[in-house]
């Protein structure tokens, strides 16, 4: 077996969809995959978020192999009648855990097409659009099925091994999916000047929506991520240069994949049997604010949410009342007097240790909620 850095085995890295959707030579022209190959291109032209382009380009994929299936070939043949024969197999389909696709799933599959169909009718691949009249299912209001508690939340924390590199890495990213509300891809990339100590902020760029925001963190996590830069990120760093904040073994940007185990792992050793990784200290978090007191709008603008509903106007907040309300309101914030622990001189970490540390990175995470 082909060996990885370290001598452990390489991962086999799976083919992406966005890869199967590039053409290649004896597809026919016209063919579905060669025009939703065009119309992904037209999304990245469009500047359209990766994380949103690799979505749509997973579920056109699974269309367009199902229409294979049944010896079709190119949009101007899908109908109306064949669509609703799609949705109905995405009802009744089951994922390999013998699950069925959540309504949210459904809808992001017929909303792909719906985009789909309507770049086809725009480029005149199309006479008609057959998507136009898809009724979509319903989307009820959606809550956390669980939050944590500020006691789990702090016993999780406490799972890092920190007197090793990935151990230290890792609190530092915990304590900003905490402090800051973060989503999974924002803390992965986060860069070297995205964390501002002397303000006591993190600048998100290119959030969700492609936004940016600034959003206040406490002390206690602005001392772990510096502890992280002084003692850790220094023995992870490789010529070249990637400016990334968090870096994996191999000196590059953490997977989103590695992450989401090495989270759901420490959730698992505080007894945390929920649903879910990363997303989970969000919804702690801003649920942990507006039990303290804190007003929605300064939650909106701490979680980098657009709107508080489809009809409500957004409402500006300063930088400096929502860090004075997250001071007040966020219990990261109100224990940030408690010392950061003692340094440990890494030196002393062994390669069992390492080895140990990465134990478990190897499948893949289920069921990650998204930002």
């Amino acid at each position: 077996m082909k060996k990885g850095r370290g001598g452990r085995p390489a991962r086999l890295r799976k083919k992406s969809a966005e890869s199967l959707l590039v053409p290649q030579r004896g597809w026919a022209e016209g063919s579905l995959r060669v025009t939703m190959a065009s119309y992904l291109e037209a999304l990245a032209v469009l500047q359209q978020a990766v994380s949103t382009a690799k979505a749509q380009a997973s579920m056109l994929l699974r269309f367009s192999r199902w229409c294979e299936d049944r010896g079709l070939s190119g949009p101007g043949e899908v109908t109306v009648d064949l669509l609703e024969r799609y949705q109905r197999h995405l009802f009744y389909v089951r994922k390999e855990t013998g699950e069925p696709l959540s309504a949210p799933s459904q809808h992001h599959h017929l909303t792909a097409l719906k985009g789909y169909f309507r770049w086809c009718v725009r480029q005149r691949l199309v006479t008609a659009n057959p998507a136009a009249d898809l009724q979509l299912p319903k989307l009820g209001r959606r809550l956390p099925r669980y939050c944590l508690t500020v006691a789990e939340v702090e016993k999780v924390l406490g799972q890092p091994r920190v007197g090793t590199t990935y151990g230290l890495r890792d609190r530092a990213m915990l304590e900003l999916l905490w402090a800051g509300a973060l989503r999974r891809s924002e803390v992965l990339h986060l860069t070297m000047h995205d964390v501002r100590f002397a303000e006591g902020t993190v600048f998100v760029s290119q959030g969700k929506g492609k936004k940016d925001r600034v959003v206040p963190i406490s002390p206690r996590c602005l001392g772990w991520v510096r502890r992280y830069l002084d003692e850790a990120r220094p023995r992870l760093w490789v010529a070249p240069e990637t400016g990334r904040l968090f870096l994996s073994d191999t000196g590059h940007e953490v997977s989103p994949d590695v992450f989401t185990q090495r989270v759901r792992k420490y959730l698992d050793e505080a007894g945390v049997t929920a649903k879910g990784s990363c997303h989970l200290f969000r919804h702690a978090s801003a649920t942990a604010l507006l039990e303290g007191g804190a007003d929605v709008r300064f939650v909106q603008e701490y979680l980098g949410h657009a709107k508080l509903d489809t009809t409500q106007v957004y409402t500006h907040v300063t930088l400096t009342k929502l860090k004075a309300v997250y001071e007040a309101c966020h219990p990261g914030a109100r224990v940030a007097t408690a010392p950061v622990p003692p340094v440990v001189d890494l030196a002393e970490v062994t390669a069992e240790d390492v080895l140990a540390e990465l134990e478990g990175e190897t499948e893949d995470e289920e069921n990650e909620l998204h930002g």
